[in-house]
């Protein structure tokens, strides 16, 4: 092994010590091929450079009567609606916060994610229960623009929303941490195991790719149920 080899394995052990991320890792690893293939123009075959797994983590689901729970045991009417939403239309944070009471469709009983993640426009569920309180959030809170906006007015924030989801799950007994995207994972794990296709949940979620989607297969219980232990 050469000298610049040397240098370039102690370089990523030693952030691998550090503790960096795989994602950082690989931001390294491109550094250091950007400075060999471009900066010194010495090609890609006089060496090579082992790039970090990616992590296959599932994601992390509440149970249905858990996430109704959070949602009943709301400090107000506000923080409820902001939480069925979470979870009843499957909304990203930032989705949620940029809401408009203009995006509320009732008559076809649909909500518009204007610009969402890769900037594009869909449609997902408007629950019926939602939108009675919805409704009863309105006439006391009178919001102006976005659905949900602050005490001065404007968009309300994102870590107002984390705070929200926290203490709900705190006060429902929820020792684990729980985020606002535990919620979107729960809605699309509990509409599979309705018998949901796959394809409606991936346009609903607005996922890329199926494969994306295809996640959620692995946390759905249904088909579990009907398998026997060997124990049992």
């Amino acid at each position: 092994m050469n000298q610049t080899k040397i240098s370039r394995s102690i370089t990523l052990k030693h952030l691998v010590q550090l503790g960096k991320s795989d994602s950082y890792l690989n931001q390294a690893i491109n550094s250091i091929k950007f400075y060999y293939e471009i900066v010194l123009n010495i090609p890609n075959r006089f060496y090579s450079i082992d790039r970090p797994r990616k992590q296959e983590k599932l994601p992390e689901i509440l149970a249905k009567e858990t996430v109704l729970k959070m949602i009943d045991i709301a400090a107000n009417l506000k923080h409820k609606c902001i939480l069925s939403l979470l979870y009843s239309a499957g909304l990203r944070r930032s989705e949620l916060i940029n809401l408009k009471i203009t995006d509320i469709d009732s008559t076809r009983m649909l909500i518009r994610v204007a610009q969402g993640k890769g900037k594009k426009d869909r449609f997902t569920l408007l629950s019926k229960n939602v939108l009675v309180d919805l409704r009863s959030y309105y006439k006391i809170y009178r919001p102006k623009t976005y659905l949900f906006e602050g005490a001065d007015g404007g968009k309300y924030s994102g870590s107002s929303v984390l705070k929200i989801v926290k203490r709900a799950a705190k006060k429902a007994g929820i020792y684990k941490k729980v985020t606002p995207h535990m919620l979107r994972h729960s809605f699309a794990t509990h509409l599979l195991e309705d018998g949901v296709d796959l394809r409606y949940i991936q346009t609903l979620l607005g996922d890329n790719s199926t494969r994306t989607t295809e996640i959620y297969t692995h946390v759905a219980v249904t088909n579990f149920k009907n398998i026997k232990s060997p124990l049992d």
